[in-house]
């Protein structure tokens, strides 16, 4: 499933790729001779079915060609020396979102209907809705122009990783903090629950022996896509504070029509969300003995 799915995902992106108006050389100072000629040289005078088999016998072995607009530099090179800074960033952005928003969530289950419960559930909805460039801009003029305490643009040192991790990890906290809470509720509710209480067993053991460990089960099955899609970088983070990472570089090649960026960086998106999707179903099946691969009981 994994292999054909980033066949379609590829096969689609080829296909939406032609039908985008205009050319990579659609350069006035180019005379039509020297498109033509530029065409023939990266193989787009060929047939789209030719063009296709063509790429995809070079991306079987993680050859995605050339760029267009960067000349003679390599796809493959150019993702993987900006796609460290991306990981780096999403992994960040990991370690702060996930274990405060669990715990955010947890301690709302536990207060339930109460006015910090209401009032985390407010802060929560609101770090939800707010687009993470957006609270990227709003840090950046207070924390970096109005005080300012951190640099503005750049990826030098931790320094000038706080802002767009914390505009990256807002939205992770709020997100898992709300998907925690629903889901320690149910998990409170349940038969299992009163069986441990009717045992004897005090508060914090039942939390942390059952609740807290049949709540993780469903948040799992969220950080698989979650994951992919931070270690691969917010491209408008990256793009907001100058970040040389893979998102930012896949915004840049989208307005200049570098089809074999687009594609590369593409195919790496859906190996590693596949890749974190399998990591997660493996997850949850360690973690819940009665969860069976095949699904057997």
């Amino acid at each position: 499933m994994m292999v054909l799915t980033v066949f379609i995902v590829t096969a689609l992106t080829f296909v939406m790729m032609q039908w985008m108006p205009g050319s990579p050389f659609n350069n006035p100072k180019l005379s039509a001779s020297q498109i033509a000629q530029l065409s023939k040289q990266y193989g787009l005078s060929k047939p789209i079915w030719q063009q296709f088999l063509n790429y995809l016998v070079n991306a079987a072995h993680f050859n995605f060609g050339t760029s267009y607009i960067n000349t003679g530099q390599s796809v493959s090179l150019m993702i993987s020396q900006r796609l460290p800074v991306s990981m780096e960033l999403g992994i960040q952005a990991l370690i702060l979102g996930v274990p405060l928003g669990m715990y955010i969530g947890t301690y709302q289950a536990m207060r339930k209907n109460t006015a910090r419960d209401y009032s985390l559930s407010i802060i929560t909805l609101f770090f939800t809705a707010l687009p993470d460039f957006l609270l990227g801009m709003l840090l950046m003029l207070f924390f970096a122009i109005d005080m300012p305490i951190f640099p503005i643009t750049g990826w030098n040192s931790w320094m000038s990783s706080v802002l767009p991790t914390l505009a990256l990890g807002m939205g992770v906290i709020a997100f898992v903090a709300r998907f925690t809470r629903s889901q320690t509720l149910e998990t409170l509710d349940s038969d299992q629950i009163q069986l441990a209480y009717a045992k004897g067993l005090d508060e914090g053991q039942v939390i942390m022996k059952h609740a807290v460990r049949n709540s993780l089960i469903p948040v799992l099955t969220l950080l698989g896509p979650l994951t992919a899609g931070l270690l691969t970088g917010s491209a408008l983070i990256e793009t907001i504070f100058s970040i040389p990472g893979i998102g930012n570089q896949f915004v840049s090649s989208i307005s200049s029509k570098d089809y074999p960026v687009i594609m590369g960086t593409t195919i790496v998106y859906t190996i590693l969300l596949q890749v974190m999707i399998l990591l997660g179903d493996i997850a949850t099946a360690i973690a819940d003995p009665r969860i069976r691969l095949g699904g057997k009981d």
